[in-house]
């Protein structure tokens, strides 16, 4: 099995909110039967998927290109279809608290 790439900020973050509510989601998880796809967290049994998207200040990053929303949306739209709900958030999201308390509020 690879080693997980290094957390990001937002994903860090995230993480540690988890632990603190007693929460414990794989990383990197690859969802689909046939395509690499990966979330950033999962939670398989409740099928809840976590993602924490990267530049969104306009600074060109992946997700802010044509190619890159093309292929989230196939991504997601895939999950979707296979029972998953995913939910997305900006690192300033997660901070806020949004994505916590999201998940916990799923859960319940």
């Amino acid at each position: 099995m690879p080693i997980p790439k290094a957390l990001s900020r937002g994903e860090e973050e995230f993480f540690f909110h988890c632990r603190v509510n007693g929460l414990t989601p794989e990383r990197e998880f690859m969802f689909h039967p046939t395509r690499k796809w990966r979330f950033d967290f999962a939670f398989p049994k409740q099928k809840i998927a976590v993602e924490i998207e990267g530049v969104t200040g306009g600074m060109g990053g992946r997700h802010q290109r044509r190619s890159g929303l093309e292929g989230d949306a196939y991504k997601y739209n895939a999950a979707v279809l296979l029972g998953w709900r995913v939910l997305r958030y900006t690192p300033a999201m997660v901070t806020a608290g949004a994505a916590i308390d999201d998940v916990l509020e799923m859960m319940k």
